[in-house]
């Protein structure tokens, strides 16, 4: 049986995993995932054919103190469609959807793990489908402890929840771009 990837691990689960990955090497064949990579240029290859978009690539990094690495950008011609952004990392890719959908493919690359990439490479295509078909809502939630983003991609074989915490300024932020009520980003324009 294979553990879960550490993001879906509880506390205890989480330093299992940990033990597990630390008593060896965290992938023997890290070169696994370049069908990912292949199959995340087809994707969007084919959505910068099909859909009204600016393609923008760059070497950024993803956060602060990170390497520069790919990072390819989609965004809609109308403001309504969500934008998207895939960064090439190593081992797997980072999805950005919208203003704060997030998603690692693999969540853990290593070989206790064993996510199989032509699944994340099917994962990739029904996430980017629902995407541009309309399926991303995104809003804040206020609490007692502060605000929190609230995101949901709906699609065909998709149907995932995220949410996370936000700094006052960021709540404040979204507030005014409009994000206080739910959110559902448009569906892309198609190429005529």
């Amino acid at each position: 049986m294979k553990p879960n990837p550490p993001e879906q691990l509880v506390a205890a689960g989480r330093a299992r995993h940990t033990a597990v990955v630390d008593g060896y090497l965290h992938a023997t064949d890290p070169d696994r995932f370049t069908t990912l990579y292949e199959a995340a240029d087809h994707v969007l290859d084919e959505l910068t054919e099909r859909y009204q978009v600016e393609r923008r690539e760059t070497k950024e990094a993803r956060g602060h103190g990170d390497a520069l690495v790919r990072t390819v950008r989609l965004i809609p011609r109308i403001p309504s469609a969500a934008p998207m952004a895939i960064y090439f990392t190593d081992p797997g890719l980072h999805l950005h959807f919208g203003r704060w959908w997030r998603e690692t493919l693999p969540e853990c690359g290593c070989d206790s793990c064993d996510e199989d990439p032509k699944l994340l490479a099917e994962q990739l295509r029904d996430h980017t489908a629902a995407l541009t078909e309309g399926g991303l809502w995104e809003r804040v939630r206020r609490g007692l402890s502060g605000s929190w983003y609230e995101t949901r991609l709906i699609g065909t074989g998709v149907k995932a929840d995220r949410e996370g915490p936000l700094s006052t300024a960021g709540a404040r932020d979204a507030r005014r771009g409009g994000f206080a009520a739910p959110v559902q980003w448009a569906p892309w324009q198609v190429r005529t």
